[in-house]
């Protein structure tokens, strides 16, 4: 029978390996595990209005849609339509819930319109300035990610800031450009990209990072049909570390130039038709879309993503191993 010392090397290959698969198993799913306790902001988490709120609007009998009161919605005078539109932004820490950039004062994203929306106070361009709730008497007014058994759009919680279109041509072309971010804390800042959904309804069942597409892909703009006269879309933000936001703004500024000459190459056209926008164009979309988040407690939603889950099994065999072998 061997003795405890010719067991112990004969283990050693064995280790070995489980530590290389371990490794292999580390660097593979190498992603940070976040939660509300470890990112720069908190969560903003403030429910959505209810019927007999002042800031609850309406909600469609047949449940496509819900509607809240937002002070930047305003009407075309002369009303010359049933077209409407909607351009949001969505402010999110690390975890992926939204915020309203209180990390990042003094900060401002600007999106340019077209000649179709210059009527509107807010647009021509349309300028957000952070923290939010330091500029504006309503933050956010959409609840634009997430479902909610108990709402036909959105998981409950608002999400995003944004401007409302109402009065246009039923066949209005929209137009909307790339959206820049200037101030002192704008390379904490990383621009995911563009949600759009035009000519219909909103849909909330949508994740605002993995869901969004860049400039280019959205077309930056679309033009309506009297059958379709609604769209909108939004502009995803997410802060990041400074690394990984200098070297975002570095692609970012790249994708911006080439985005920029594609646009211009193809500008479309409609019967209420907006100037090419000399720095890019994008795209509207109206009402609420929402997140699905994982756990939502007290109002605050955790995302985990756990790495290299193979580790800590491999650890556990191996401790398994090495005590059954010396018995």
């Amino acid at each position: 029978m061997p003795s405890r010392e010719i067991l112990r090397f004969s283990l050693v290959p064995f280790c070995v390996a489980l530590l290389i698969a371990a490794s292999f198993s580390l660097i593979g799913g190498a992603a940070t595990v976040i939660s509300a306790e470890n990112v720069s902001e908190e969560a903003y988490a403030e429910p959505v209005p209810t019927p007999g709120d002042p800031y609850f609007e309406a909600e469609d009998p047949d449940g496509e849609w819900i509607s809240y009161v937002n002070p930047r919605d305003e009407y075309r005078s002369p009303y010359i339509g049933n077209g409407s539109a909607k351009i949001c932004l969505t402010l999110l820490n690390e975890a992926g819930n939204p915020i309203v950039g209180k990390t990042v004062p003094n900060t401002t994203v600007t999106v340019p319109t077209g000649d179709s929306t210059a009527w509107h106070s807010s647009a021509d361009p349309i300028t957000v300035q952070f923290p939010l709730t330091e500029h504006y008497d309503r933050p956010l007014d959409a609840d634009q990610f997430g479902t909610n058994p108990d709402l036909p759009q959105g998981d409950g919680y608002l999400d995003s800031h944004c401007i409302e279109f109402h009065g246009l041509s039923s066949n209005a072309t929209i137009k909307y450009g790339k959206a820049s971010i200037d101030g002192p804390s704008a390379h904490k800042i990383e621009l995911v990209g563009y949600i759009e959904k035009s000519r219909q309804t909103w849909d909330s069942a949508v994740d605002p990072t993995a869901d969004t597409v860049s400039y280019r892909e959205t077309g930056g703009g679309w033009s309506f049909t009297p059958q379709a006269s609604h769209g909108q879309v939004v502009v995803v933000l997410q802060l990041g570390t400074e690394e990984t936001g200098d070297e975002r703004s570095a692609e970012l500024s790249e994708q911006t130039s080439d985005d920029t000459e594609s646009s211009e190459e193809d500008d479309s056209t409609g019967s209420d038709t907006s100037t090419p926008l000399s720095n890019g164009e994008a795209r509207v979309d109206h009402d609420n879309g929402t997140r699905d988040h994982e756990s939502v407690s007290s109002g605050v939603v955790d995302r985990l993503v756990l790495p290299g889950a193979g580790l800590l099994a491999m650890i556990g065999l191996l401790a398994v191993a090495w005590r059954s072998r010396l018995r």
